[in-house]
């Protein structure tokens, strides 16, 4: 699977801006390659400005101190730089961190140069442009006073190969194998440097699209916006489906259920809850899901409203498919026992999650091997 930070790469833009109209230096660490063990994987970003602040995390919190230090030094200096943290050894005295991670982590720092064309910030930029699928590459070198290239090279099917760095323009067959797999990868390159290329696969965020705006779906929307993903609410009722009940919904529309799909867009990554409370209205929209290609309809209540929906529906002539059937998840959410619609809602949104990544939502206690899937290393 791939390694997905929207959201963080999202409040890192939104920090760079704010930094740069201050008048304030940035760099950008990165983690970029892992062996063994790690809080965060092949990816991770971090915004670290002159005076300090921090957006973003490339661990759980143990490396940032070190890692402050190193970036402003790279901001001074003007320079990209390459430090490996090896918490293997817990007496490494520089380090000193004691982390108990068993892996080495190499972290890339990039200096952002305002006036250069195409720099890092520049390209992850462009991730925001459209909600399209991408990739990024970003070229490092584990030798000795190498010269860290950095990220280099920006790719979306369709659109403009944005690179300033012919390096990347070698690299081309494997991005599109990236965007292919939808896996990172990275790449051992054959150059005197030894360099190697992060090649990253980025998803746009999820587009969580929500029928109904009672009580309930508050708290929904609180905990899918902490996420980071994209909010849509969408009721018949005016007097719910306002703004100041949703602060954290990037749209909230008053909608008669045969409008509901209308300035919607439907990708690998929408998603959609049916909690309107409202069981007409609920069974129109389903009407209107089932003819398009969404992968997830949730529908709350029990499994006899879902049984009664499929009858109605075939009283109507409509036959739903085994196919359409499988998209259906009724009742919406993960059996973790929830009652209080803030337990229900961390339900729903636990089984969406897993369901974009592929994964069951069980416990990761029964898990064989390692947390985090592994990133490709290929030489």
């Amino acid at each position: 699977m791939a390694f997905i930070f929207m959201k963080e790469i999202s409040e890192i833009l939104k920090a760079y801006s704010e930094a740069k109209s201050a008048g304030k230096k940035t760099a950008l660490a990165t983690v970029v390659k892992v062996e063994g063990s790690s809080y965060r994987q092949p990816g991770a970003r971090m915004l670290v400005t002159e005076d300090g602040e921090l957006t973003g995390a490339i661990s759980g919190g143990c490396l940032e101190g070190d890692a402050l230090r190193k970036a402003l030094l790279s901001i001074h200096q003007k320079q990209n730089k390459l430090i490996t943290y090896n918490t293997n050894n817990e007496e490494d005295i520089e380090i000193g961190l004691q982390l108990g991670c068993n892996g080495i982590v190499h972290i890339l720092f990039e200096y952002i140069d305002e006036e250069a064309s195409k720099n890092p910030i520049q390209l992850l930029q462009q991730l925001e442009v459209e909600r399209k699928q991408a990739v990024i590459v970003t070229v490092f070198s584990l030798k000795r006073n190498a010269v860290q290239s950095g990220t280099i090279f920006f790719y979306r099917q369709e659109s403009q190969i944005l690179s300033h760095n012919d390096e990347a323009l070698n690299l081309i067959l494997d991005v599109h194998e990236v965007l292919k797999t939808k896996t990172s990868i990275v790449k051992k390159l054959q150059t005197e440097s030894e360099s190697e290329a992060l090649i990253e696969y980025i998803n746009p965020p999820i587009s969580l699209v929500i029928a109904g705006a009672g009580n309930d779906v508050q708290p929904l929307v609180k905990i899918a916006s902490i996420l980071g993903w994209k909010i849509t609410v969408g009721d018949g009722r005016a007097t719910h489906a306002i703004e100041k009940r949703f602060p954290k919904a990037d749209k909230v529309n008053v909608l008669k259920p045969e409008e509901f799909l209308e300035n919607i867009t439907i990708d690998n990554q929408t998603y959609f809850v049916l909690m309107t409370h409202n069981y007409k209205y609920d069974l129109a929209v389903l009407k209107l899901l089932l003819k398009t290609d969404c992968q997830y309809i949730g529908i709350l209540g029990p499994k006899t409203k879902l049984n009664r929906m499929l009858d109605d529906l075939q009283n109507e002539g409509i036959t739903v498919s085994e196919e359409q059937l499988e998209r259906i998840y009724s009742p919406v959410g993960l059996d973790i026992g929830a009652e209080t619609s803030e337990e229900i809602a961390l339900s729903i949104v636990s089984e969406i999650k897993a369901f974009s990544t592929g994964k069951p939502g069980t416990s990761l206690k029964y898990k064989a091997g390692k947390i985090h899937d592994e990133i490709h290393y290929e030489r």
